[in-house]
């Protein structure tokens, strides 16, 4: 994410102020869509009596919570982008790029707000249960960008107090330059190649993923006949009204609270008594603590700062260098997606239409490979080095002791996977109990909340998930686009072509996959892709739940890797330790973990065969 900090001058107050009017609402909304699911889950197991308003009520709580937490993350600079370039650019330069970035954000604003009123005022439909009207549900696209305008009017830093008001003007002549002229300026190309080509100058050029999105789909749609524009606001509304992708915010929360309630930190300290005394014990520690951690949050980048602040100087002390502590750290934190309920299978479920309970079966076992691969490379580096082996065994009492502590936080992966897996609730359910049973274990067994930390957590999870939600919804109308023009089936063709074989097909998809991971953050990849990639897949007979996890396995590759090595990058700053050091240091571990890819990918059986024994 860009690190940049708002205006700090006096003209830039106001809007300062209707950001932190804008952040508790927020919070509010995201807490009360957790509420309505835990009263759903009570009501049906306690009481005996489903209710049916819930699911449209944390429907409708999570839609607005994200579009108004848009205008925030806009404003302070917080969405999701990759960054290549800019670091490296002059301080004139830099300024320039930012005036750039503004004005493409402005365009995106317009975009969202002229077009999502139009599809408000078409829609007719109430929603079933609560028979409120569906335009007050998509009412929340427009506001919300309507707000990101008001807020990009401050001043951009370094310039004048009016060049906010200049951006507005701007982007305005910009929308309805693109808008009257996308026929002559795009002339035969077809929509997905105009798509395409837009969409990706603007990832490259560092404009927040969510509005190159948004411009490219606009710029695509834009010779084809105006009322095609509306289903760029139809498709992101429909997008996030939907009941599965409220697992996320949910399990970020429960990641949040864990963290700041004192979760975590048993997690760690039984992970040490186990394997504290071997060769490489803390390395191995460090490894176990993930895999625990995995099973709880689901958000590698949650548990790769968390387990660096804890462990990393603790690794240190003991002799590890700081650098391989850092990429052990970051390798051992792509569990987090790997093991359920990782965010990753959750967002490819949604994307893909299959089975949540089914993707996290199948990927038990591929998580716990990994897990095994990356403690054998950290038990030769170790011995290689001589980390570690001179802590005694600890002793059963001790043992015993921090199992007793951890076993509340060890009780939380079994709720979550074995009450998805019986069908006791949904994978969302799932997310609001683990949240609700981490602020029961951070509160009255571990005592470690407060009010201020916890309205911490609170804020930092709404950021995290706002910053993934918008992304997923401003990939619905590119995937739109993409069907419309059948692209899916020209690829499928184009690689039926190259090869019939279904192995080599998943392996040119994997280097392909690779690839990609360099370049664009997972999450935003796997929306962009797997609208795509899964008809292809499917017509070469891969199953999809199985493709399902080499998708995500691959990608999380790319969260180590440079340009982006978003987890190398956390770890690095959190650990104290050179980012280019911890990129070599990580390089024997990404081998680990494309050597276990590789085996899930030729051997469909690894993801299958638990599926069929225990899948639902």
């Amino acid at each position: 994410m860009n690190s940049n900090n708002p205006p700090h001058d006096i003209p830039a107050r106001p809007y300062r102020m209707l950001a932190n009017v804008l952040e508790p609402i927020a919070v509010l909304l995201m807490l009360c869509a957790t509420a309505v699911v835990v009263l759903q889950v009570f009501c049906r197991y306690v009481l005996n009596a489903s209710l049916a308003w819930p699911e449209e009520a944390a429907q409708f709580c999570f839609v607005w919570a994200v579009f108004l937490g848009m205008a925030l993350l806009t404003f302070r600079d917080r969405h999701i982008a990759i960054s290549l370039f800019v670091p490296r650019l002059s301080a004139g330069s830099q300024a320039l790029h930012r005036l750039f970035l503004r004005v493409m954000t402005v365009i995106g604003c317009i975009i969202l707000v002229i077009h999502g009123i139009d599809f408000m005022n078409r829609a007719m439909q109430v929603m079933p249960a609560l028979r409120v009207p569906l335009r007050y549900l998509f009412m929340a696209v427009p506001v919300g960008a309507g707000l990101t305008l008001v807020l990009l009017s401050a001043p951009v830093r370094g310039f004048a107090w009016w060049s906010g008001l200049a951006s507005l003007v701007t982007g305005i002549v910009g929308y309805y330059a693109l808008r009257e002229g996308g026929g002559a300026i795009f002339g035969e190309s077809s929509s997905t190649a105009i798509l395409m080509v837009v969409t990706m100058f603007l990832i490259f050029a560092e404009v927040p993923i969510v509005y190159a999105l948004v411009i490219g789909s606009f710029a695509g749609l834009s010779p084809l006949p105006p009322l095609m524009l509306v289903t760029i606001t139809q498709n992101m509304s429909g997008a996030l009204n939907s009941f599965t992708l409220l697992a996320i915010p949910f399990f970020i929360l429960a990641a949040a609270v864990m963290n700041v309630g004192g979760i975590t930190v048993r997690i760690v300290d039984l992970a040490y008594h186990l394997v504290g005394h071997f060769r490489g014990g803390l390395a191995q520690a460090n490894i176990v603590t993930n895999v625990m951690l995995a099973g709880v949050s689901g958000s590698s980048t949650a548990d790769a700062s968390a387990t660096a602040k804890l462990l990393v100087p603790e690794m240190e002390k003991h002799g590890y260098s700081r650098s391989f502590s850092c990429a052990l750290t970051a390798a051992s934190s792509t569990l987090a997606n790997m093991i359920p309920p990782g965010l990753g299978l959750i967002i490819y479920a949604a994307l893909a239409s299959v089975s949540v309970g089914a993707v996290f079966v199948g990927t038990i076992l591929p998580g716990i490979m990994v897990a095994m691969a990356l403690s054998l490379v950290a038990w030769i580096i170790s011995v290689r080095n001589g980390y570690g082996g001179t802590r005694q065994r600890s002793g059963g009492a001790e043992r015993w002791r921090s199992f007793w502590l951890a076993t509340p936080a060890l009780c939380l992966p079994v709720l979550i996977v074995g009450g998805v897996r019986f069908g006791i609730f949904t994978a969302t359910e799932a997310g609001a109990m683990a949240f609700v049973f981490a602020l029961f274990c951070g509160a009255l067994i571990y005592r470690g909340l407060t009010a201020r930390n916890l309205a911490h957590a609170f804020r930092e999870a709404v950021e995290d998930t706002v910053a993934v939600a918008v992304i997923i919804a401003a990939a619905s109308p590119f995937a739109w686009i993409l069907t419309f023009e059948q692209t899916p089936q020209k690829i499928a063709e184009w690689l039926a072509a190259l090869t019939g074989n279904r192995l080599l097909l998943l392996l040119v998809i994997n280097l392909f996959l690779v690839f990609v991971g360099l370049f664009i953050e997972m999450i935003a990849a796997m929306v962009i892709l797997v609208p795509i990639l899964v008809p292809v897949v499917v017509a070469a007979g891969v199953d999809p739940l199985q493709f399902g996890i080499i998708i995500v396995m691959n990608l999380v590759i790319g969260a180590l890797t440079p340009p982006l090595g978003v987890l190398v990058f956390t770890t690095a700053r959190v650990g104290g330790a050179p980012s280019s050091s911890v990129f070599r240091a990580i390089l024997p571990f990404i081998a680990a973990q494309v050597v276990v890819l590789l085996l899930v990918t030729m051997i469909p059986q690894i993801t299958l065969l638990p599926i069929q024994w225990f899948g639902p």
